[in-house]
């Protein structure tokens, strides 16, 4: 017995969307293509975690949104996020706010939202979109390819240093309207960049669903630097693909904070590609009441002699569930590569859950692999030396939850990225 899909969109309605903001037709392909993928494929099958059950088909619709000429126009909840310089924004649907410095042009920077991409880059964009992440993976990239809106487009010529942090700023407040961006960065030989990103919802409304895709081109000697914080409220169901594919002695850093109050599934995963290529990720996350997590770090070696280091923290509190995956594969003829990995859950209530998993596959005896994980509960014998000392229970705990986010929190090489996701995660601990 089959079980018919239902999609949130039609094919008439995604040709429109195409048509409507007068994309190449090879665009306009790749979207009906999408839906038709989206109605055959099925979801991804995630550790202990059943997708199914979430609340996925809340998509809403296109809804292109007014431009802003200030912050100051924003909701309160996000002035304070960004440096009005070399900022992009969208709202809901669609860019509302773009600021790039001039001096970045003269480099030959491109920094702009990805529908302007499309339209005056459209060979480099077709060149890398969907790409690192396959529209036919599952059914919900195929989805993303179909109704992707927004977004941003980043490509750093040759030899070029971008000094400023670039920032992008992702807010939906109308859960009738849809929330799909898509990320590209593209950094060719021996350029170097960073990227920061923030996620937010503002106001309570009805559920929706971020389908989030990003992909990041190193090439051989480039250096990117990627930082991404999603802190949306409990409605949203947040699902995003991050994946890097690097190139010979190219680096990619990732710095994650999954600080959602919804469900959430991320995976990002760096393809090392070349020789001598490095990924470090680190990655904190705080789960509270029912929210339910599933969060993957991968790194997948194929050059030699490369190098991959992975380190997740997690703090779960009232019922809330983490599975926690790290996984490095190192494929045949990889010699000399070395992937590590740490994983740690720290469960504040009898209730809550954690599942940290390692996982080694290794293909190459000439490699150095490792990895640590635990899961446990706040050792009461520390809380009881602490509040020996005249300190107090709460604050004890405290001082407890910090030593155990601090080997992520304090390499954050970004300060304000640093004291953010601090400010976060006393506010998500009620401190």
């Amino acid at each position: 017995m089959s079980i018919e899909t239902i999609l949130p969109i039609d094919q008439s309605a995604v040709t429109e969307l195409s048509r409507s903001k007068q994309e190449p037709e090879w665009m306009t392909a790749l979207r009906t293509e999408g839906l038709t993928l989206a109605g055959q494929l099925e979801l991804p099958k995630l550790e202990k975690t059943r997708i199914d059950r979430w609340d996925i088909n809340a998509y809403g619709a296109y809804k292109k949104q007014a431009e802003i000429s200030s912050i100051d126009e924003l909701p309160e909840a996000a002035k304070n996020l960004s440096n009005p310089d070399n900022l992009i924004i969208q709202r809901n649907s669609s860019i509302v706010f773009n600021r790039v410095a001039g001096q970045l042009k003269q480099k030959g920077v491109i920094f702009t939202d990805l529908e302007t991409a499309v339209l005056q880059h459209p060979e480099l964009v077709q060149s890398y979109f969907m790409k690192a992440v396959a529209a036919n993976e599952n059914r919900i990239t195929a989805l993303h390819t179909a109704l992707w809106s927004g977004g941003i487009f980043i490509y750093i010529p040759k030899d070029v240093v971008v000094e400023i942090p670039l920032q992008a700023l992702f807010i939906t407040d109308d859960a009738e309207a849809s929330f799909v961006p898509h990320v590209i960065i593209v950094a060719e030989s021996f350029s170097s960049v960073t990227y920061v990103e923030n996620f937010i919802s503002s106001g309570a409304g009805a559920p929706l669903v971020q389908n989030g895709v990003v992909e990041i081109y190193v090439k051989p000697g480039a250096k990117v630097r990627f930082a991404s914080i999603h802190n949306m409220g409990e409605t949203i169901t947040d699902l995003t693909y991050r994946r890097a594919i690097v190139e010979n002695d190219a680096s990619i850093e990732w710095i994650i904070g999954e600080m959602n109050y919804g469900n959430c599934m991320s995976d990002t995963t760096s393809i090392l590609r070349g020789n001598g290529s490095e990924s470090d990720a680190k990655v904190i996350c705080v789960g509270t009441e029912e929210q339910k997590l599933n969060l993957t770090t991968r790194a997948v070696h194929f050059g030699k002699s490369s190098n991959s280091d992975m380190i997740t923290r997690a703090v779960m509190r009232d019922s809330s569930t983490a599975i926690i995956n790290g996984i490095s594969k190192i494929e045949k003829g990889a010699t000399g590569a070395n992937g590590q990995q740490t994983e740690k859950v720290l469960m504040l209530s009898p209730k809550a859950r954690g599942d940290a998993n390692p996982i080694l596959l290794i293909d190459e005896d000439d490699v150095k692999a490792g990895h640590a994980a635990s899961v446990g509960q706040v050792n009461p014998e520390q809380v009881h030396y602490l509040m020996s000392r005249g300190i107090t229970k709460d604050e004890a705990q405290r001082l407890i939850i910090y030593g155990f986010l601090a080997p992520v929190v304090s390499q954050i090489p970004i300060s304000n990225i640093e004291e953010q996701l601090q400010r976060l995660v006393e506010r998500k601990l009620g401190q």
